[in-house]
């Protein structure tokens, strides 16, 4: 009896653990692809965050920035920078590594060793000036320019976008630049 009670307790926990992490927050749209090719060497530098979808490791921050170079090994170094309240600045190192060699738009970052994440480029700018940023699950977006304050226009043109690709904009945050 105790042998059927655990396998039925192990059943429901993990279909309900089935169900969170299926839910898609883009709603029941197919999960966006990225629209362009990424030439890398483009890509790479510093890049500012307009927008986000709030999560934990990104708590209270604000003056986020991201920094992409090409390592010798071939990957991608990564190094995410934000400002505290107390105004004490947080780095994370990290290092990314391209899945989709035909694209380069679909990579997958660490900051946790071997731990990887997808990081997928939805879509930028013809002249890189901007980028939209996320992921299968669609549980991550980040909106990111090459200027640090390019205007309220600006900004709301991207989060539309983000709106298109199928990401609800009520959840995005703005974050505060310097």
């Amino acid at each position: 009896m105790t042998r059927v009670m655990l396998v039925s307790v192990l059943a429901l926990s993990l279909s309900g653990c089935a169900a969170v992490f299926s839910k898609h927050p883009v709603g029941n749209r197919a999960v966006p692809q990225p629209a362009k090719s990424v030439e890398l060497n483009r890509y790479l530098g510093r890049w500012f965050e307009l927008a986000r979808y709030e999560q934990g490791f990104q708590k209270d921050c604000e003056g986020v920035t991201a920094d992409y170079a090409l390592r010798d090994d071939g990957k991608i170094s990564v190094t995410n920078r934000c400002r505290k309240p107390d105004g004490k600045i947080s780095d994370a190192n990290g290092k990314a590594k391209i899945v989709d060699t035909a694209t380069n738009a679909k990579l997958k970052v660490s900051f946790f060793g071997p731990f990887y994440g997808d990081y997928w480029v939805l879509d930028r700018a013809e002249d890189y000036s901007w980028a939209i940023i996320g992921e299968p699950s669609g549980r991550y977006l980040w909106i990111l320019s090459r200027e640090a304050t390019p205007g309220k226009v600006q900004v709301d043109t991207l989060i539309a976008r983000a709106g298109a690709l199928g990401y609800d904009t009520a959840m995005i945050r703005v974050t505060q630049q310097p």
